[in-house]
């Protein structure tokens, strides 16, 4: 039978001298009894599959809404993806696994409805109170909307883990300015590889579902460096293959060009920085984890292509408007009748203020049930 104390000393023998170890975690905000069979992050991954936010990811939109079809991926499908990239990185860097994953379970938990263009609707409607960012959203979902403990708001998460959701940053994302997370220095390498794995998921199932879609073509893709070499390995190994399978082991193959690639370049730029503990890492002055310069600029080229043929596509434009509507008319309605929220967000109106509570209401709630909660303030022959 293995024990915490085994975990964490399988962890000291193992793991690279800046990698995050459980038993130096920096705590967590309230005080906790440990558990006598998992670590402090093990612990942190269970406490997010198991929350409602977790659950809720299963009907988040990525690009598509989640009634376009049933092979797109939503934000749950998403974090699967990420969590497999993210632990295979960690591994071979003899970095944090547990830590890693459970960064990337939490990571999108802040999200809204309907994607970005949900967050960037809530971001213009609460203004005045300092804009929405999924990021923070998230935190406060670990830390204060999630109620499953009596002693406790939120989930009581570690430190590492929490600075993790705070300082996750991507092309869509910013690194938030709180205090407690030193926002002049670097996250962990656990967390930095947390950043990464979810850039190389989205832009290649963001590839998977534009085909599907036929958002864009195999023949519009030809201009794209990492799909026409990839491409070109596939189609010299096997031969006579069908679109889909084409497709599938295209997109493998780009995956693992990029994956192989950034674990390569980071424990080339690991090495040459010469860091050898995890504050050294936080005062490096850049991120470690990184592709190589060459890849960089393939992967760069990737996202380019996918901003200009999909994520500007008529059809994604007009999918944004609809969503940007609905939230406005929620907001607007609740703003303008409170009496209309679920009687436990009505009660919290006496203690914060009416669009924090309306902010966390509408942002917790999956694209389906925005979809028939707005009929039922809106369309006078659904019943409320």
């Amino acid at each position: 039978m293995i024990r915490r104390e085994d975990y964490e000393e399988l962890e000291r023998q193992r793991l690279a001298p800046y990698a995050s170890r459980s038993a130096e975690s920096r705590g967590r905000v309230h005080q906790e009894a440990e558990d006598p069979f998992r670590t402090r992050f093990q612990r942190d991954r269970d406490r997010i599959i198991h929350s409602a936010a977790f659950r809720r990811l299963e009907y988040k939109t990525q690009v598509f809404v989640n009634h376009e079809g049933d092979h797109y991926r939503t934000r749950l499908t998403h974090t699967i993806e990420v969590s497999q990239i993210a632990r295979s990185i960690a591994r071979s860097l003899r970095l944090n696994e547990d830590l890693t994953e459970a960064i990337v379970l939490a990571h999108d938990l802040g999200h809204t409805p309907f994607g970005h263009a949900g967050e960037r609707t809530m971001d213009e409607l609460m203004a005045d109170e300092g804009g929405f960012e999924h990021n923070l959203q998230s935190l406060r979902v670990v830390d204060v909307l999630e109620k499953r403990y009596p002693q406790f708001d939120g989930l009581n998460l570690t430190y590492e883990v929490r600075e993790g959701i705070a300082k996750h940053s991507s092309e869509y994302d910013t690194t938030i300015p709180l205090p407690e997370f030193n926002p002049g220095t670097r996250p962990s390498l656990e967390a930095q590889i947390a950043d990464l794995a979810d850039e190389i998921a989205y832009s290649n199932h963001d590839i998977d579902d534009g085909l599907r879609s036929g958002l864009i073509s195999f023949e519009s893709l030809e201009e794209v460096s990492l799909w026409r070499e990839a491409r070109r390995r596939v189609e010299e190994e096997f031969t006579n293959l069908d679109e889909d399978t084409l497709r599938h082991r295209t997109i493998s193959r780009i995956i693992s060009t990029l994956t192989r690639d950034l674990t390569k370049a980071s424990h080339e730029r690991i090495k040459k920085s010469g860091v050898s503990s995890v504050d050294e890492v936080r005062e490096f002055p850049e991120r470690l984890i990184a592709f190589s310069s060459e890849v960089d600029e393939k992967n760069r080229e990737l996202k380019n292509f996918l901003f200009r043929n999909m994520y500007c596509h008529y059809r994604v434009v007009r999918m944004e408007e609809k969503a940007r509507r609905i939230i406005t008319d929620l907001f607007t309605a609740y703003q303008r009748r409170p009496e209309q929220l679920p009687p436990h967000f009505f009660r919290r109106t006496k203690e914060e203020s009416l669009k924090r509570v309306i902010c966390d209401y509408i942002a917790g709630m999956t694209d389906r049930y925005a979809l028939d909660e707005h009929k039922k303030l809106f369309d006078p022959h659904e019943k409320v």
